[in-house]
């Protein structure tokens, strides 16, 4: 399969996140496939019931190439023009699967080993793959992470601290709403000082930024609401303990805020010649912990498409892609022998 098949193969089998398994079951046959063509092995990394990492390599490995198979809803299937391949998760990161898995073939055809390819799930919500996969280090010394950065090398990329902030009220007729307690009020003052939270910024990284998620609660338009619920995700450039105090404080004597998830902002090396950028997501690294080797950030597409309905990746930049991966593996393979 070249990688344009390969990509919209991918792109066409639902794995919003928590639903990898269809996904995981195809990338596993694939590359036992070429594991078994090629003198490798491919195994899944079981990480709860119904979901698996999967994890191929040729000796060592020295370098791992490694992204994430679960994407963000809604599904919609693949199809392309003659600049384009459209379609859940073509540039986030099935796309870079694809290019991955290319270049591993191409590595193979010349003979070149040491290496592997690390597909894991739970990327887009908690890292789930990524922190489990740190607990089963193979050795390896260099870790190329993908994600949309438009072929170049990212130098930074941006924390998450997640939250969920619950209000609880009190029900009553809302004739008389002096004889109930709104959550959904409680909820709103609290999302108003949460917003009046001064945002720090970084040399590099820029501005940390507030996004309120989601936000759910009451019963129905003539019930003064008991509960009130939301999600905010704030992308860290600094330490994440002056927000969690910040947050906290907002919400104190309002509601219960509760920490969900933390990932803490990450500054990376250059490499060889490759244009470089600073992005604003955040990308399971941290999760790995340098368990699989010192890390490095490249992919294709443009993350501006991500999670929008007009995903799409470039078809120049898959086989630029092909090549770029080919190539860092080759130089950090050839850096160790």
């Amino acid at each position: 399969m070249n990688v344009f098949e390969l990509t919209r193969a991918l792109v066409n089998i639902e794995s919003i996140t928590n639903n990898e398994q269809e996904v995981g079951a195809y990338l596993l046959q694939y590359l036992s496939a070429l594991a078994a063509r090629t003198g490798g092995v491919a195994k899944r990394m079981d990480i709860e019931p119904g979901r698996f990492n999967v994890l191929a390599w040729w000796d060592g490995p020295l370098v791992t190439l490694s992204t994430h198979m679960d994407v963000v809803p809604p599904f919609f299937p693949s199809h392309e023009d003659a600049e384009y391949i459209y379609g859940r998760g073509a540039c986030d990161a099935k796309g870079i699967l694809a290019a991955m898995i290319g270049a591993a073939e191409g590595l193979l055809e010349a003979g070149r080993r040491g290496f592997g390819l690390l597909f894991v799930v739970g990327e887009e919500r908690n890292s789930a793959g990524a922190f489990a996969a740190a607990r089963q280090g193979r050795g390896s010394r260099y870790f190329i992470n993908g994600e949309p950065t438009e072929n170049k090398l990212a130098l930074g990329s941006k924390g998450a601290l997640r939250y969920e902030i619950a209000a609880r009220g009190r029900m009553a007729h809302s004739a008389y709403p002096e004889l109930g307690e709104s959550a959904i009020e409680k909820l709103l003052d609290v999302l108003e000082r949460v917003r009046r939270i001064p945002m720090p910024e970084d040399p590099l990284l820029g501005r940390a930024t507030l996004n309120i998620g989601t936000i759910s609660g009451g019963r129905a338009p003539n019930v003064i609401p008991d509960k009130a619920r939301a999600e905010i995700l704030i992308r860290l450039v600094s330490d994440a303990e002056p927000m969690r105090r910040a947050i906290e404080e907002a919400a104190s004597g309002r509601a219960e805020a509760n920490e969900v998830l933390s990932i803490p902002a990450v500054r990376l090396n250059p490499l060889g010649e490759l244009p470089t950028t600073v992005v604003s997501f955040t990308t399971d690294i941290p999760a790995f912990g340098g368990a699989w080797g010192e890390p490095f950030l490249i992919g294709p597409g443009s993350i501006h498409s991500a999670h929008t309905l007009e995903e799409r990746v470039s078809k120049r930049q898959l086989l630029e892609a092909v090549d770029i991966y080919r190539t860092l593996v080759e130089r950090l393979l050839s850096a160790k022998s």
